[in-house]
C-alpha cells in the first residue's frame, strides 16, 4: 500500500477542481493541516468549524465547507478510503438534520425540549453512502401527542412549520453556501401529502397501500435524526412490510419492470466516453445497487443476515449466504467502489450533483488527472471495462426478473369447449371433464381465484402449468391435487407470481403433486414451501446439528417466545419439504435423508427447549445444581427418521428431589421439571400459526403413562436396574442423550451403558424377546406389500434380533441400527448379508413414507421413482430385493433363536 500523497492531492485539486481551489483559498489553516499530512487532525478541525456560532444554519454551512475540503483532499491523497468519505458525509447529514429539527422546534416553542419529530434516512443517506455532492431524501414524521407547539397550534400545522423551517435551514443557498439539498418526494403520496406526516398515517400507508418501489426504498431506511427512539419503533412496526417471509414475486416483478424501464428510458450516451452517466448508464452505480437490493427483496425475509444497508456489505453478505457467487460479489463490489470514487471526482470540480463524464474533452482530461491518471483515454478504458463487467451481470438479473420483458406464451383458450381440445392434445385422459373443472375455477368456486388480479396472475402461468402437468408422471393426479391446493389456500396470487418467475418450479411442482401425497398435503397447507427451492442449496443436505441450531436460533428483532416457535416450525417445514423433494427427484440417498431428518429434529429440540426453559424461568426461576436432560429413543435416538416419524423422548433431570426453584413462583424440583417437560413437549408439538411440528411420544419413560413426565437421574437409574422390563432395555439400546450440558449427557450415557452391559439371564431374555415379537405381530400386522417395517423378516424383526444380541453379548452397543448390524457382523454374531438387508429395507421405508404412505403398490409413475430411491434399476427389482432382505433376516432369526420365521409375500 502506497503512502498518502497529500501535497500531490492539493496540487491536483488546485489545478483541476475550481471548487476545491476556492475552498483552500478560503480555509488556509485547514489547508495547512492537510498539507502537513495529518488527516485525523484535519477532520477534527473541520468538524469544529461551526463551533461557537449561534446561528445553526451558518454553523452547519461552515462545517460542511470544511468537511468537504478535508474529505476531498484526504480522498485524493489516498488517505481516506471510500467508506470513510461516504460515512463521514452521512454522519454529518445526521448531525445537521438533528440540529435543524431541534432548531426548528425551538423557534416555534422556545422553552421546549425537542421531541415528537423525526427524520428517516433513505437511499444513500440511509446506507451511510452519501457522495460528495449528494442531496438527501428523508421522510419526516411526527407524533401529534408529543410534538412541542404553541397552545393555539394544530399539531399538523405545527409539524409543517417545523418541516419548512428545517428544509430552509438545510437547503437554502446563502453567502455561506448550503448544507444539503433536501428532496422530500419519497414520502407517502408526495404529490398530495404534507411535508411531514403523522406516524399513524404513515403506518397505515405502509401497511395497506404502499407500492413495491417504496418497499425497496425502505431496505436502506434508518432513523437518523430527531426522536430516534420513535423512528426505530416505527421501522420495527413496518418490518413485515419491508421483509416478507414469503417470496413476494409480485413486488419483485414490479422491481423487474422498473429496472428494465430505467434502462429503456435512459437517453444518455450508451457507450463509455464523454457524456456517459456513471450512475444511470449501463453497468453503472445504480445497476450495482439494484442488483444487491433485488436479491435482498427476494431473500431478505428468510435471511436476516442480508438485511444490511451498505451496498458493498450487502454483496458480501449475499455471497456468504451463497445467494450469489463470491466472484460476482467481488466484481460488483470492486466496480462499485471505483465508480463511486470517480463520481466523487466529477462532483469535486464544482460541487455539483453530476454523474456524467464531461462532454468537453479538456474537462474530461482534467477529471482523469484529478484522479491521478495520465489522461482521459486511460479513464475511459478503465470505466469501459468496469461497466462491461457490471452490465453483464445486471443483464442476467434483468432477464431473470419476472415482468422485465414480455414472454411468448402459448395461446390457451379460456372457454371449456375450446380448452378441452388443448387438453386432449396434451394427452389428458378425460379432457372434457378437466376442461369443465378448470373453467369452473374462475366462476368464484375457488376463493384463491376470485379477484381480478389473481385470475390475471393465474392466466399468465396456466399454459406452462398444464403442459407441466401433462408431462408429469401422473397428469390427472397432479391436476386434481393442484385443485385441492387452490381450494385450501385463502390467497394464491403470490404462488402464481413465484411460478411465473421461476418456470423450472412448474415441472417440480407437477412431480410433487403427482408422486408424493404427503408433500402435496403439506403444500396445500403452506404454498410458501416452494419458496426455498429457488436456491440451489435446497437440493443439498442440511449441515450438522450445531449449524442447524445456529440457523434456527437466528433472532429477529423483538422476538417473542411465540415468534421462536413459529420460526422453528417454518424452517423445519421447509427443510423437511426440501428433503422430500430430493427423495422424489432421486438426487439423495434415502439413508442420508433419514439421518438429515434426525439432525433437523435434534436441532429443533435444542432450540425449542432453550426457548421454553427461558420462558419458564421468567416465572419459576432456576434450581441451582439441576438441569433438564432429554433422552431420545426409537428412530429419534437412532438418528434415522422418516417423514412420518414421531419423536420418542424421555425427560430427566439432574440434582436432588428436595431442591426448590428461586423464581417469584418457586416450585419443588419434581413439580418444576414435570411442568417444564410439559412446556418443552408443547413447544415441540402444539400447532401455531405456522402449523404443527412433531408428534411427541413420552410413553417410553419409566412406568410409561403411569409415571411422572420427568424423572431424576437417580430414579431413572434405579428403575432401569430394579424394575424395567426386557422391552424397556431393548428400547434403551437406541437411547441417545439429545439435550443438556455435556457433563449431564455424558453422565446419562454412562447410566445407559451400565444398564445395557449388566448381567442377565440369556434364557429369560430369549423368551421375553420371542413373546414380545409374537404379541406385536398379532396386534400390528403389515399394512401392505411394501411394509418393510412390520412384515415378518422386516425391520422390526431385525431390530429385535439386533437388540437381543446386544443385550445378550454386551457388544455392538450403538444407537445407530445400521452401525449396530455392522458391529455385530464384525463380531461374527450376524451374517454380513444383514448389512445390505438393513440398508435395502430402511431405504424402502424412508422413500415409501412419501411415495406409498399406505404401503400398497403405488401407481406406475411412483414405482419408477421408488425403485430409483431404493437403488434398483427398475420396479421389477424392488419386491424381489425386499423379499431377499426379509429372507436374510429370517435366516439369521432362525440361527439366533432356533425358531423358524415364516416370510410370506
Amino acid at each position: 500500500m502506497t503512502s498518502p500523497d497529500w501535497n500531490g492531492a492539493i496540487e491536483r485539486a488546485r489545478m483541476h477542481a475550481p471548487f476545491l481551489a476556492k475552498a483552500m483559498e478560503n480555509q488556509p489553516q485547514l489547508t495547512a493541516i492537510l498539507a502537513s499530512g495529518d488527516g485525523k487532525r484535519a477532520l477534527e478541525a473541520a468538524k469544529g468549524a461551526g463551533d461557537g456560532i449561534e446561528d445553526v444554519g451558518v454553523a452547519l454551512r461552515r462545517e460542511k465547507q470544511a468537511l468537504a475540503l478535508a474529505l476531498a483532499i484526504g480522498d485524493l491523497a489516498g488517505a481516506f478510503p471510500l467508506l470513510t468519505v461516504t460515512g463521514e458525509l452521512s454522519d454529518f447529514a445526521d448531525r445537521a438534520l438533528d440540529r435543524a429539527i431541534a432548531d426548528a422546534i425551538r423557534r416555534r416553542a422556545p422553552d421546549s425540549q425537542p421531541a415528537g419529530f423525526l427524520a428517516l434516512a433513505l437511499g444513500k443517506h440511509g446506507a451511510g453512502e452519501l457522495n460528495f455532492s449528494s442531496d438527501i431524501d428523508p421522510i419526516l414524521l411526527y407524533d401529534p401527542e408529543t410534538l412541542p407547539r404553541r397552545e393555539r397550534d394544530d399539531p399538523g400545522e405545527a409539524a409543517q412549520r417545523v418541516a419548512r423551517t428545517l428544509v430552509e435551514t438545510m437547503a437554502k443557498v446563502t453567502d455561506e453556501g448550503y448544507v444539503f439539498r433536501v428532496d422530500l418526494r419519497l414520502r407517502p403520496a408526495s404529490e398530495v401529502s404534507p411535508l411531514a406526516i403523522s406516524i399513524d398515517a404513515a403506518m397505515t400507508h405502509y401497511e395497506s397501500s404502499a407500492l413495491a418501489w417504496e418497499r425497496a426504498a425502505f431496505i436502506r431506511a434508518r432513523a437518523c435524526a430527531g426522536d430516534i427512539a420513535a423512528g426505530e419503533a416505527f421501522l420495527a412496526a413496518i418490518r413485515p412490510f419491508i421483509w416478507r417471509r414469503s417470496l413476494d414475486f409480485g413486488a419483485i416483478a414490479e422491481i423487474g419492470r422498473l429496472t428494465a424501464q430505467i434502462r429503456s428510458n435512459y437517453k444518455g450516451e450508451r457507450d463509455v466516453g464523454p457524456g456517459f452517466d456513471l450512475k444511470r448508464g449501463r453497468g453503472g452505480i445504480r445497476e450495482v445497487e439494484f442488483y444487491a437490493q433485488t436479491h435482498q427483496l427476494i431473500h431478505g425475509g428468510r435471511h436476516p443476515e442480508i438485511r444490511l444497508k451498505g451496498t458493498r456489505a450487502t454483496l458480501d453478505a449475499l455471497a456468504q449466504a451463497q445467494l450469489i457467487s463470491q466472484d460476482d460479489a467481488n466484481v460488483l463490489g470492486e466496480a462499485y467502489d471505483r465508480l463511486r470514487t470517480i463520481e466523487h471526482r466529477l462532483q469535486m470540480v464544482a460541487d455539483q450533483q453530476t454523474h456524467s463524464l464531461p462532454a468537453d474533452p479538456a474537462a474530461l482530461d482534467a477529471i482523469a488527472r484529478l484522479d491521478g491518471l495520465p489522461d482521459s483515454a486511460a479513464l475511459v478504458d478503465e470505466l469501459a471495462a468496469i461497466t462491461g463487467r457490471v452490465g453483464e451481470r445486471y443483464d442476467a438479473l434483468v432477464e431473470a426478473s419476472p415482468g422485465s420483458a414480455p414472454a411468448d406464451k402459448p395461446a390457451f383458450p379460456v372457454e371449456s369447449d375450446a380448452l378441452s381440445g388443448k387438453l386432449a392434445e396434451l394427452g389428458f385422459s378425460d379432457p372434457e371433464a378437466f376442461a369443465e373443472r378448470i373453467a369452473g375455477w374462475r366462476s368464484g368456486k375457488l376463493r384463491a381465484l376470485r379477484s381480478d388480479a389473481a385470475r390475471t396472475a393465474f392466466e399468465a402461468i396456466q399454459p406452462d402449468l398444464l403442459i407441466a402437468f401433462a408431462n408429469s408422471p401422473g397428469p390427472e393426479r397432479a391436476l386434481g391435487r393442484w385443485e385441492q391446493l387452490l381450494a385450501n389456500l385463502p390467497s394464491a396470487i403470490n404462488l402464481f407470481h413465484l411460478l411465473e418467475a421461476r418456470p423450472a418450479l412448474l415441472e417440480l411442482l407437477a412431480r410433487v403433486l403427482s408422486l408424493a401425497p404427503p408433500l402435496a398435503d403439506e403444500l396445500a397447507r403452506r404454498a410458501d414451501l416452494l419458496d426455498p427451492l429457488i436456491d440451489a442449496s435446497a437440493f443439498e443436505l442440511p449441515g450438522d446439528v450445531d449449524s442447524l441450531v445456529r440457523d434456527f436460533s437466528r433472532p429477529e428483532p423483538d422476538d417473542e417466545y411465540e415468534d421462536i416457535l413459529d420460526r422453528v416450525r417454518r424452517k423445519v417445514g421447509e427443510l423437511r419439504f426440501a428433503l422430500g423433494v430430493q427423495l422424489i427427484e432421486g438426487s439423495t440417498d434415502p439413508l442420508a435423508v433419514s439421518a438429515a431428518l434426525a439432525r433437523i429434529a435434534e436441532a429443533a429440540i435444542v432450540v425449542l427447549a432453550d426457548a421454553a426453559i427461558a420462558e419458564f424461568e421468567k416465572t419459576h426461576g432456576r434450581i441451582a445444581g439441576s438441569e433438564l436432560v432429554i433422552l431420545g429413543l426409537g428412530r429419534m435416538g437412532g438418528g434415522a427418521l422418516t417423514h412420518a416419524s414421531d419423536l420418542d423422548l424421555v425427560f430427566l433431570f439432574t440434582g436432588s428431589h428436595d431442591a426448590e426453584s428461586d423464581g417469584r413462583r418457586p416450585l419443588g424440583a419434581t413439580l418444576y421439571f414435570n411442568r417444564l417437560s410439559q412446556r418443552v413437549t408443547a413447544a415441540l408439538s402444539v400447532p401455531t400459526a405456522e402449523g404443527a411440528l412433531y408428534e411427541v411420544d413420552t410413553r417410553l419413560r419409566p412406568s410409561g403413562e403411569q409415571g411422572p413426565p420427568a424423572g431424576s437421574f437417580e430414579s431413572f437409574e434405579r428403575y432401569q436396574n430394579e424394575q424395567a422390563w426386557t422391552w424397556e432395555h431393548m428400547a434403551l439400546t437406541r437411547a441417545r442423550p439429545l439435550y443438556g450440558s455435556d457433563e449431564a449427557r455424558a453422565a446419562l450415557q454412562g447410566i445407559v451403558t451400565e444398564v445395557l452391559t449388566g448381567t442377565r439371564d440369556a434364557g429369560k431374555l430369549r423368551a421375553d424377546v420371542l413373546e414380545m415379537r409374537a404379541t406385536m405381530a398379532e396386534h400390528k400386522p403389515p399394512k401392505g406389500p411394501l411394509d418393510a417395517k412390520l412384515a415378518r423378516g422386516g425391520l422390526v424383526d431385525l431390530e429385535f434380533l439386533v437388540h437381543y444380541l446386544q443385550l445378550r453379548e454386551g457388544k455392538g452397543l450403538t444407537h445407530d441400527l445400521g452401525e449396530a448390524v455392522r458391529a455385530l457382523a464384525a463380531e461374527g454374531l450376524l451374517p454380513d448379508s444383514l448389512i445390505a438387508a438393513h440398508d435395502v429395507m430402511t431405504s424402502l421405508l424412508v422413500a415409501a413414507r412419501l411415495l406409498a404412505p399406505d404401503a400398497q403398490i403405488p401407481p406406475p409413475a411412483a414405482r419408477a421413482v421408488l425403485a430409483k430411491a431404493c437403488g434398483c434399476g427398475d420396479w421389477e427389482m424392488v419386491l424381489p430385493n425386499l423379499e431377499a432382505a426379509r429372507s436374510d433376516v429370517a435366516n439369521a432369526w432362525s440361527e439366533a433363536f432356533g425358531e423358524i420365521l415364516e416370510v410370506t409375500s
